[in-house]
């Protein structure tokens, strides 16, 4: 890190004292912008960087609602508006038992960047709950969605605050946070919410886009190397909505995926793995992965160990933050990965980075990789705008385009930083200048 930037670093950890994943997220950003800094001495002056690293606004409220058996609850839902200087914050609603303020925090901090590099006019936020909704029914999902907004809609607004899914907000928990907002505003506002059925406003491959958006950055990190996915052993983590798609595209694409994982271990399937199964127990029946091996006889399930240990060519993280760490990207250098992807937020570790950036592999980070899904919402937000719905052929092409332009930013700001290859530090460069140029020009707000 620059040694400018330093005290800004101690500054932030002292006034957000025990969040560590809010830590480590600004500390990848500043140690990418030292550069920036000494072309940009107005940053400095107007006091960019501090602003940038405090959120406009944090919002946390009481959600209480009551079980089946008539049990009352309560949880704590949150929702921090980080950066609105390229327009209405944008950003996901995370149901997770470990969901906090650090967590938000740094999710929202990301998403200023990651929507920044989209080249789309959306600012950065993000929110959720510590609400679990693993094993809960319909009707207890529905009450909890119910009670979140009734106390979350007056911040949101088309032109104010849209929030869309991630860890545990599908389809149907958007459906019910939409419903709720509808009758608490008397507005059928669908450019409120992203992630929407097709029947009520929502986006084609709005589900499949964080998963493609992936697997189309990583292709282009290839052809950049004059390589491609072409027979390449692929490994994905997790096996929840970004992994089941991001599996679908790499195969499309011509990639060979041999494993996926859940919490409880991993799947290898050296013919390659039946993401067509996956989908069926994963998504439709709520199983385990475990399951696939008593239905598909090249399927075996490793207990209790990190998928990361399959060698591979091309891995995709696309479960959560800090899953591969020193220890795992060393295991994947040394079995040959030349290219990583990471799908999910934050998924590699500062060690883990070095160590692929030391070996020569292509590096994806999340806020470049995995931003089809807030592309496609934001162009779900402009079918709304406009009452308006397109094709899932036109969608795609969109989204293919808009990951192009997202690889080749990060690519030109690298080289024009004198850091070629390094797309770590062309996301950053890229998505904080385009932030800072736009705070500079709204003025000291």
């Amino acid at each position: 890190m620059h040694e400018s930037l330093e005290p800004i670093y101690e500054k932030v950890v002292a006034r957000n004292p025990g969040e560590v994943e809010f830590h480590q997220a600004v500390r990848e950003v500043l140690d990418s912008i030292g550069v920036v800094m000494g072309k940009h001495p107005e940053y400095a002056h107007a006091k960019i960087i501090e602003r940038i690293c405090e959120p406009e606004r944090q919002i946390i409220f009481r959600v209480p609602w009551q079980d089946d058996r008539g049990e009352v609850h309560i949880n704590r839902g949150f929702r921090v508006e980080f950066n609105s200087a390229l327009g209405p914050y944008k950003g996901g609603l995370r149901f997770h038992p470990s969901v906090y303020q650090g967590i938000v925090k740094f999710l929202g901090f990301e998403q200023v960047f990651k929507n920044a590099l989209t080249g789309l006019p959306i600012g950065g936020g993000k929110g959720g709950s510590d609400f679990d909704p693993k094993g809960r029914s319909d009707q207890e999902i529905m009450a909890f969605c119910q009670s979140f907004m009734t106390e979350l809609h007056r911040h949101l607004g088309e032109y104010t605050d849209v929030p869309a899914g991630d860890i545990g907000v599908g389809g149907r928990e958007i459906g019910y946070l939409f419903g709720q907002y509808k009758r608490l505003t008397n507005r059928y506002e669908s450019g409120v919410l992203t992630g929407k059925g097709w029947a009520f406003g929502g986006s084609h491959i709005r589900t499949e886009a964080t998963g493609y958006g992936n697997a189309f950055f990583v292709r282009e990190m290839l052809a950049a190397r004059d390589d491609s996915f072409s027979g390449k052993r692929t490994v994905v983590s997790g096996s929840g909505n970004v992994a089941i798609y991001t599996m679908r595209k790499v195969r499309e694409l011509d990639g060979h995926v041999v494993a996926c994982s859940d919490s409880e271990g991993y799947l290898l399937d050296e013919q390659g793995v039946d993401v067509e199964l996956v989908q069926q127990i994963k998504e439709r029946e709520r199983g385990r992965l475990a399951e696939y091996a008593d239905r598909r006889p090249s399927g075996k399930f490793v207990a209790n160990r990190q998928v990361w240990e399959v060698p591979c060519e091309v891995a995709l993280p696309s479960a959560t933050q800090n899953e591969i760490t020193g220890k795992e990207a060393e295991a994947l250098v040394r079995n040959g990965c030349v290219a990583v992807g990471e799908g999910a937020n934050m998924p590699t570790t500062p060690e883990g980075v070095r160590i692929f950036r030391e070996a020569g592999v292509a590096f994806g980070p999340g806020k470049a990789a995995n931003a089809g899904g807030v592309a496609t919402s934001a162009l779900e937000m402009q079918q709304n705008a406009s009452r308006d719905s397109w094709s899932q052929e036109f969608t795609e092409q969109r989204l293919r385009e808009i990951m192009v332009s997202v690889h080749d930013r990060c690519y030109s700001t690298a080289e024009e930083y004198g850091l070629p290859g390094d797309y770590t530090a062309g996301a950053n460069i890229a998505g904080f200048t385009r932030v800072a140029e736009a705070m500079l020009s709204l003025g000291l707000i």
